[in-house]
């Protein structure tokens, strides 16, 4: 008998995610029928898609949403033995069954050296969204200005590193001083605490005073309204996400940017990284060798203990983590 811990979104959020919106429940799970197999969640990923998703993908009572590494505990399939790590997108849960179809193994080339929760995080679908949104929708030319907000998080870090491997100029900007500094150690050129510049515009301009070419934007707001007037002409803007706005019932209004799109000839695209699934498996490889090389660093915000799934989670969305956010079971 296999008892599963899930953690279920007693009610949609208003606001800010708070403690209460959370429950922790235990359900026995069936024995296996064949073709199935049980896996045990070793690492579970919190990311801040969640916060908008589960307005749209949830209901009261539900799961959370989220993904895991996970290791097969018990087996009813030959194409999945005992002992193999698999990411899957099962939810907050500890243990759960699968036919197999939606498990993804992880890949054979990777090094024991190096954590399976990467697979979570800077080899995973942070690494991803970073990857083809910044070379797919950017397309960085060498020498060019490259700007990241969010940087310090499990996305924009990689997206500031491939900026460089490129042969770009890297800014980017963070709401710490510690994280600032972590830029500054995995390669950004520039990087400023926007919570403590005087003026965001100026801390832009006098970080790249001839502009940006291309800007990777998960903030959103009013760092957006100060950002996209000093893109250079013919400008290329990759929209990964707005987490200043998540927590937003309304969402405010800001400067209108149509008259800059226009006169600077501005390429601005939002993206899900799921429009590249068929290219994953090489994309992955190519991260997992920038890796293995020291070419691409990552950082790991570690929680331990599933019981501290909804703590991590807001943590990571009030900017807590520096690099992924990652719970260990």
């Amino acid at each position: 008998m296999v008892i599963a811990k899930s953690w279920i979104m007693v009610k949609h959020f208003d606001g800010a995610p708070k403690p209460e919106d959370f429950k922790l429940i235990e359900k026995e799970l069936p024995p296996l029928k064949n073709g199935e197999v049980l896996l045990k969640s070793v690492f579970l990923s919190v990311d801040p898609y969640m916060r908008p998703y589960s307005r749209i993908l949830m209901k009261d009572g539900d799961v959370m949403i989220g993904a895991q590494v996970a290791r097969v505990i018990e087996s009813k399939n030959a194409a999945f033995p005992v002992g193999g790590y698999y990411t899957a997108n099962s939810g907050w849960t500890t243990h759960f069954i699968s036919d197999g179809q939606v498990l993804q193994a992880i890949p054979s080339s990777w090094p024991e050296s190096l954590p399976k929760s990467l697979a979570l995080g800077t080899v995973g679908m942070p690494g991803l969204t970073a990857y083809f949104g910044l070379l797919e929708i950017c397309n960085p030319k060498e020498g060019e200005v490259v700007l990241v907000n969010g940087a310090a998080g499990a996305v924009g870090s990689v997206v500031g590193q491939i900026a460089k491997i490129k042969g770009c100029k890297v800014v980017g900007s963070a709401g710490s001083d510690e994280k600032v500094t972590y830029l500054k150690e995995i390669g950004f050129d520039e990087a400023f605490n926007y919570k403590t510049v005087d003026c965001l515009e100026e801390a832009l301009k006098k970080a790249s005073p001839e502009g940006y070419d291309c800007y990777f934007e998960n903030v959103g707001g009013k760092f957006a309204d100060a950002a996209i007037p000093q893109m250079k002409t013919f400008g290329r803007i990759s929209v990964c996400g707005a987490i200043s706005l998540y927590n937003d019932a309304v969402l405010p209004s800001g400067p209108y940017i149509q008259t800059y799109l226009v006169t600077k000839q501005l390429r601005m695209e939002g993206f899900l990284v799921s429009r590249w699934q068929e290219k994953f498996r090489e994309g992955q490889k190519q991260l997992l060798q920038w890796v293995s090389e020291g070419k691409l660093k990552y950082h790991e915000h570690i929680t331990n203990g599933f019981e501290n799934m909804p703590a991590g989670f807001m943590g990571m969305l009030n900017g807590e983590n520096i690099g992924k956010a990652v719970i260990k079971v």
